[in-house]
């Protein structure tokens, strides 16, 4: 089964296209939080258990965890290990190199930490992200259009007539040759993502930039679902995670996750 298809069994199942993003930073978690062993690991296990549900995927931000030092990649690890196998995981690492370095970061998230897709550049071209696409059944979200102030500087120049963040999607159309390729666009661009989602009909869409950045939900579904209101993966973070700093913080994430999940299924109608 490829990638593709499993995001769409997951969506059908779970009923919902939300991904959460884990990407916690230890000053902002709860207060009564930071006297436990490893408080970090404590949060995201309450906040799995609260949403796992509710969710298709989980999206960890590694940076977040690397910043920790080695206590934090062994956080991460375990924390892959709370998410169930009926929702996805995304490592969000934006990673690239030059094919050879390419294959090690692909071993690395993949085979070692076992992520079934993971965010990548690229920058540097085809040998960058075939080691990634390699394998059907792990995902590839490239980097397309996102939603910081700054993507304007590169993704917006004209290339023959074409802004570049579109060679980018049309380069992933040719080289999802296993059906496990898709694209990170900014839930902040909506009218890019409605022409974005005509060039590729069949392909995941991850979608950050909803909440705190402030993209519009309703625009996200109509315009990155696929004809069947599918794959897109519309990504929250700190809306959700962060929904109270006190004791019930993994109930108010349910709440927040929730109601997002009931929009969600009310503009797809």
């Amino acid at each position: 089964m490829t990638f593709t298809q499993k995001l769409k069994e997951i969506q059908t199942k779970q009923n919902s296209l939300l991904c959460i993003g884990l990407d916690v930073d230890p000053e902002k978690i709860p207060e009564h939080m930071k006297s436990r062993a490893n408080p970090v690991l404590e949060f995201n296990r309450q906040i799995i258990e609260a949403t796992q549900d509710l969710v298709c995927a989980y999206k960890p931000n590694l940076a977040f965890y690397e910043a920790m030092g080695e206590g934090g990649l062994t956080t991460l690890r375990e924390t892959l290990m709370l998410i169930p196998k009926s929702v996805l995981t995304i490592g969000d690492g934006k990673r690239s190199d030059i094919g050879n370095t390419a294959e090690q970061y692909a071993k690395s998230l993949f085979n070692d930490f076992g992520f079934d897709s993971a965010t990548i550049n690229p920058y540097m071209g085809f040998d960058s992200v075939e080691p990634f696409s390699r394998n059907p059944e792990k995902g590839v979200f490239l980097l397309a259009l996102t939603s910081n102030p700054g993507s304007k500087d590169f993704q917006r120049l004209k290339v023959k007539g074409k802004p570049l963040y579109e060679k980018v999607v049309q380069a992933a159309k040719k080289w999802n040759k296993n059906q496990n390729i898709g694209l990170v666009v900014g839930a902040t661009h909506s009218r890019e993502l409605k022409m974005i989602r005509k060039i590729v009909p069949d392909m995941p869409l991850l979608i950050p930039g909803i909440g705190k950045q402030g993209g519009d939900l309703k625009s996200v579904i109509r315009n990155g679902c696929d004809e069947n209101g599918q794959l897109a993966v519309i990504n929250a973070s700190r809306s959700i995670i962060y929904a109270s700093s006190g004791r019930n913080f993994a109930d108010a994430a349910r709440a927040e996750v929730k109601k997002m999940v009931e929009e969600i299924r009310a503009y797809k109608k």
